[in-house]
């Protein structure tokens, strides 16, 4: 009787990870994410304009390979995380951001600032429904 729950957790240290090695497989991806965050609080804090810091995190996060270090940690997340990165490499759904953001262009100049803000949200909306029904689709 006294070996079953030794089994169970021999079996359960088999399955999971634990925090060391998940540092230790990681730590280049942690590292480059803490020098991105604090390039943006001390950016923020010293009042840089925010579309500076914007293309710096975008062109120093492809540099490193910062994006697709957090899309491996998202999908080490049980049953939901391979999931997300699965929705967030699809094609479909860059093109749908993309194409959002170059409406966004052409209404900004044409003077519909407001309607903008609406038109954004509404994409957002739609493609979080999307990654939510994709993620039901697959487990149910």
């Amino acid at each position: 009787m006294n070996k079953e729950p030794k089994k169970n957790i021999d079996q359960l240290k088999h399955y999971t990870i634990s925090l060391k090695f998940f540092f230790k497989a990681f730590w280049k991806t942690i590292l480059t994410w803490v020098v991105i965050v604090t390039f943006i609080v001390i950016a923020i804090h010293y009042k840089v304009d925010k579309t500076v810091i914007g293309g710096a995190v975008v062109i120093f996060g492809i540099i490193s390979s910062a994006f697709v270090g957090l899309l491996n940690i998202i999908g080490l997340v049980p049953l939901i995380g391979p999931l997300v990165a699965k929705i967030l490499a699809l094609p479909l759904f860059w093109l749908i951001n993309a194409l959002g953001y170059f409406a966004s262009i052409v209404a900004i100049k044409r003077g519909y600032s407001t309607e903008v803000v609406n038109y954004r949200i509404l994409t957002v909306v739609l493609l979080v429904g999307i990654v939510i029904g994709f993620i039901l689709g697959k487990i149910i």
